[in-house]
């Protein structure tokens, strides 16, 4: 897939059972997809998202987070 934040770089993902790290990936009923765990690329432009019901949910920057 392509990452969502428009940097143009693609994304790839291991889904199959064995390999490690591994993501599991359902389609709800309308056939959209949802990825577990989040993306975060460590490389590149960094991004930090899920990806759930065919929508991506980006996560917060750590300066952002309430901290208690």
């Amino acid at each position: 897939m392509l990452c969502p934040c428009g940097c143009g770089d693609s994304i790839e993902l291991m889904v199959m059972k064995g390999v490690a790290p591994r993501w599991t990936i359902h389609a709800d009923a309308k056939n959209r997809p949802t990825l577990h765990p989040s993306i975060w690329r460590q490389s590149g432009c960094g991004s930090h998202f899920w990806l759930k019901s065919g929508r991506v949910v980006w996560c917060r920057p750590e300066s952002q987070v309430n901290r208690f």
